[in-house]
C-alpha cells in the first residue's frame, strides 16, 4: 500500500469510531446526558457532543478540514479520557483512557501528515503537506 492510501485507510478507520459512537447516541441522547452529567459536564451539551462526534468522524472520514478535525478530536479524547475514565483504583478504566490517548495519538498524527492526496482539502487545494 502506498502512504496516500494508508493515510485514506487511518482516516475512514480514525473517523469511523466517531461517527459509529454518535449514532448509537442517538437512541437516547438524554441517558447520554445524564452519564454526561455524571462526569460533570452539562446534560445539556449532549446533543452538540453527538453532533460534533458524527460531524467530526465524517470531515476526518472526507478529509474535509482534515488538521481542524484531528486536532478537535484528539482534544475531545484526552479530556473524555479524564472526565470519565481516569480511576486508577480500576484496571478497566484506565485501560480506556490509555485508550482514548493513544486515539488522541492517531488523530495527532494526521493533524501533522495532513490528509493526504485522497481528501477533499487536496482536491480543494488546501496544503497537505507535512506542519512545519
Amino acid at each position: 500500500m502506498t502512504n496516500t492510501s494508508l493515510l485514506l485507510v487511518a482516516r475512514i478507520l480514525l473517523g469511523l469510531l466517531f461517527v459509529v459512537a454518535g449514532f448509537g447516541k442517538l437512541g437516547n441522547v438524554d441517558g447520554f446526558g445524564a452519564y454526561m452529567a455524571s462526569g460533570g459536564v452539562p446534560a445539556i451539551l449532549a446533543w452538540p457532543v453527538v453532533l460534533f462526534e458524527i460531524l467530526g468522524g465524517l470531515a476526518l472520514i472526507a478529509g474535509f478540514q482534515t488538521r481542524i478535525a484531528a486536532l478537535a478530536l484528539a482534544a475531545f479524547c484526552v479530556l473524555s479520557g479524564l472526565l470519565y475514565h481516569f480511576d486508577p483504583a480500576d484496571q478497566m478504566q484506565m485501560t480506556n483512557l490509555l485508550k482514548n490517548l493513544g486515539l488522541a495519538g492517531g488523530y495527532l498524527a494526521l493533524f501533522v501528515t495532513g490528509p493526504g492526496a485522497w481528501s477533499l482539502d487536496a482536491k480543494l487545494g488546501r496544503n497537505s503537506a507535512a506542519f512545519a
